[in-house]
């Protein structure tokens, strides 16, 4: 099983989009796919609740170390939705599990300050620190044709000691799709092939990791 931590000690920074779409990636691959909402809003959870007959469906679990305890042993695929603001503490039972962790950026000042502390928060945690954990940024929400979100990546790239593994454009399409609970790669039409496309780096690092 591999397991994708998500975390941010930011709010509203896409870690619930970057889960479901993940989760939609996998389940389309035919693999049996998991997550483990630990946020109070609940939003992956509900999500995989919503899932529709007619697409893969992913297994939604609430909850911390109980959730994690619910997986079955038939999982291929488990995804890990943290809150925002978790702590080191908090955090603690996911990175114990962790194959991977991803931490989304959005691209604004408040959101990179906020983060390169964050960063620096996972930097002293061991199995980070000893190398254990591999840990990737995810630039979320992105207009690549402006020059504001532009010099916040090359920012985020130069001050992060952690890589900048995917860029994501901004997208109305992430949200009209959680609420149906499908993601993008749940469509094969010519509209998402560029959205899909984002995406693909940050699966390639994740299974060069795996």
């Amino acid at each position: 099983m591999l397991t994708t931590l998500v975390a941010s000690s930011k709010g509203g920074c896409g870690k619930s989009t970057l889960v479901t779409q993940l989760a939609s990636h996998w389940a389309q691959a035919g693999q049996n796919t998991a997550i483990v909402d630990a946020d109070r809003q609940g939003s992956s959870y509900r999500w995989a609740g919503r899932r529709p007959d007619n697409v893969p469906g992913v297994l939604g679990l609430e909850g911390g170390r109980k959730g994690l305890q619910k997986v079955p042993s038939d999982t291929q695929q488990l995804l890990i939705d943290t809150p925002a603001g978790v702590s080191e503490r908090e955090l603690e039972p996911f990175i114990d599990v962790a194959n991977v962790l991803l931490v989304p950026v959005l691209p604004s000042s408040f959101d990179l300050d906020a983060t390169t502390h964050f960063l620096g928060e996972l930097q002293a945690i061991k199995r980070i620190r000893n190398g254990k954990l591999p840990v990737a940024l995810v630039a979320n929400r992105l207009k690549p044709w402006t020059r504001a979100s532009q010099d916040a990546v090359e920012q985020l790239a130069a001050e992060s000691p952690f890589p900048v593994v995917a860029q994501l454009r901004d997208s109305q399409a992430y949200v009209l799709l959680a609420a149906l609970g499908k993601g993008i790669f749940d469509y094969q039409s010519e509209q998402v092939r560029s959205h899909q496309e984002d995406w693909k780096p940050l699966l390639r690092w994740i299974k060069r990791q795996a």
